[in-house]
C-alpha cells in the first residue's frame, strides 16, 4: 500500500505540472522540464505502481511466498529519494544550477538501487517456483526489460552530469527513445499484460482456459524486446543505421502482433465471464485497453506514413495516461478495497457479520471520476495532435481533477467511510492505516 500511495503522489505532481504548462508542449520534448515530468510519471508513478502490484501478486502467480520481502521498505525509500533527486536535478539543469549534475547522478543511483531491489525480490521469488507458469513468465520477461531500462537510464544520467566521456552524449538522441520503449513497452506493458492474465479471470470469474493465445503473446513480446536490445547494442557500438532501423521495424511488427493476439484473448476472457454485471474496475479497464490498441495502431500507421516525429508525443501521451495510468487507477479501485477488507476483516471472518469488498467503495461516484479522467486524456491527446497548447492544459486540468477525486476515493476506502458506523468495526476487526499495515486490533465502536 505504501508503494501505491507514493506512486499516486508522483502522479498528481506530474499532472499538476502539466496543468501549469511546465514541460512539453510548453518546452521541447527533450528539454529538462519535459524530462522532469516524464520521470515523475515513469520512474515515479508507473514504476511504483507496478512494483507494488508485483510485490502483492507475484506470490499469487507462482503460489509461493514472497522471498526477501523485508527489503521492500528500503527499496521504496531508495526509489522515492532517488526520484526526488533526479527530478530536482532536471529542474535545476533547466536553470543552470550548480547542483544539477550531482543530483542527477545521485538520483540515478538511488533509482537503480531501489528498482534492482524490486527486481531481486521478484526474481528470487520467481526462481523459487521454477518452472514458471505462463503469467509469471511475462513478469520474468518484464524484468529483463527493466534491467536494460535501468542500465540505459543510469548511463544517460551520468553522461548528462559530465561523469562520462563527452563521446557518450552522441548516443543520447538514439538511446533515449530506446530507453522509453524498453521501459513503457517492455517492463511496464509486458508485466501488466502478464498480471492481467491472472487478475482478469479472477475478477471476472472467467475460466483460465478462455485465454488460449497467451503463449503467442509472450513469444511475440519476447521477440520485440530482443529486437529493442539489438538496436541498443548496435546504436551504442556505432552500428550501421540500416541495421538499427531494421531492428526497430521488427520490434514494432512483433509488438503489434503480440497486441493482436492479446486483443483476441481479452475478448475471450470478457465473453466467457460468469459475472453477469461488470464491476467498475472491469469497465474502466476496457477504456484503458481501448487506449492501448488505439495508441499501438496509431504508432504503426505513423511509422508507415513517416509521421513518427510529429505524432509520437500524442501517441506516448495516450499510451502513458490512457493505457498504463487508466489501467492502474482501474485496478487500484479493486485492489485497495480488497487489501483493506482483508486487513480489516480477515481476523474476524466467520465469527461476526462483515461487509463485502464492494461495500468499501462507491461505484456510482467512482464512475463519474473515471469518465472525467478519460475525457481529460482524450482532450489532451487531441490537443497535442493539433498543437493546441491551451486546449492541452484544459485536458490536463480535467485529467488532474479526475485523478484527485479517485485518490480521494482510495483514501475513503482506507478509512472505511462507505461503511455505516455501526457496522464499520465489529469486535476484533483492525482499523487500517492510510498506507502502513495496522498491527493492533481496534475495538468496535
Amino acid at each position: 500500500m505504501a508503494y501505491f500511495a507514493a506512486g499516486c503522489v508522483f502522479l498528481l505532481l506530474a499532472e499538476g505540472l502539466l496543468l501549469t504548462g511546465y514541460g512539453y508542449p510548453g518546452a521541447a520534448i527533450e528539454a529538462p522540464p519535459t524530462l522532469a515530468v516524464v520521470h515523475l510519471m515513469t520512474t515515479g508513478w508507473f514504476g511504483l505502481l507496478m512494483s507494488g502490484a508485483l510485490l502483492q501478486f507475484v506470490p499469487v502467480l507462482v503460489a509461493k511466498p514472497l522471498k526477501g520481502g523485508g527489503a521492500a521498505l528500503p527499496g521504496l525509500a531508495a526509489i522515492v529519494i532517488g526520484e526526488a533527486s533526479l527530478v530536482l536535478g532536471f529542474m535545476l539543469m533547466d536553470r543552470g544550477g550548480a547542483f544539477a549534475a550531482p543530483l542527477l547522478s545521485f538520483g540515478a543511483l538511488g533509482l537503480s538501487a531501489g528498482y534492482l531491489t524490486i527486481a531481486g525480490i521478484v526474481g528470487i521469488t520467481l526462481a523459487s517456483a521454477w518452472p514458471l507458469a505462463l503469467p509469471a513468465q511475462f513478469v520474468g520477461l518484464g524484468l529483463v526489460a527493466l534491467l536494460a531500462t535501468l542500465g540505459l537510464g543510469a548511463t544517460f544520467a551520468l553522461a548528462l552530469s559530465g561523469y562520462l566521456p563527452s563521446s557518450w552524449t552522441g548516443f543520447l538522441p538514439t538511446g533515449l527513445p530506446l530507453h522509453a520503449a524498453l521501459g513503457l513497452g517492455g517492463w511496464l506493458t509486458v508485466s501488466a499484460v502478464g498480471v492481467s492474465y491472472k487478475l482478469l479471470p479472477m475478477f471476472l470469474l472467467s475460466p483460465d482456459s478462455a485465454s488460449r493465445g497467451a503463449r503467442r503473446v509472450w513469444l511475440a513480446g519476447a521477440a520485440s524486446i530482443a529486437m529493442l536490445l539489438a538496436a541498443v547494442f548496435l546504436s551504442a557500438n556505432d552500428g550501421d543505421a540500416g541495421f538499427v532501423t531494421s531492428a526497430l521495424t521488427l520490434a514494432l511488427v512483433f509488438c503489434l502482433t503480440a497486441l493482436g493476439f492479446y486483443a483476441v484473448d481479452l475478448h475471450a476472457i470478457y465473453h466467457a465471464r460468469r459475472r453477469p454485471k461488470l464491476e467498475l474496475n472491469s469497465l474502466a479497464s476496457i477504456a484503458a485497453f481501448a487506449a492501448l490498441f488505439v495508441g499501438a495502431g496509431w504508432l504503426g500507421v505513423a511509422a508507415v506514413a513517416g509521421r513518427l516525429a510529429t505524432d509520437i508525443a500524442p501517441i506516448v501521451y495516450l499510451l502513458g495516461f490512457g493505457w498504463l495510468t487508466g489501467l492502474g487507477l482501474a485496478k487500484l479501485f479493486k485492489i485497495i478495497p480488497f487489501l483493506t477488507w482483508l486487513e480489516c476483516y480477515g481476523p474476524v471472518l466467520g465469527r461476526v457479520p462483515t461487509p463485502r469488498v464492494q461495500d468499501l467503495v462507491s461505484e456510482p461516484r467512482g464512475r463519474r471520476w473515471f469518465l472525467l479522467f478519460h475525457a481529460g486524456v482524450l482532450l489532451a491527446t487531441l490537443a497535442l495532435a493539433l498543437d493546441q497548447g491551451l486546449l492541452f492544459r484544459a485536458g490536463a486540468g480535467l485529467q488532474l481533477g479526475g485523478s484527485i477525486a479517485l485518490v480521494a476515493e482510495f483514501l475513503r476506502t482506507r478509512r472505511l467511510l462507505e461503511i455505516v458506523p455501526d457496522k464499520r468495526l465489529p469486535a476484533g476487526a483492525i482499523r487500517p492505516n492510510f498506507f502502513l499495515p495496522s498491527l493492533q486490533p481496534t475495538r468496535s465502536r
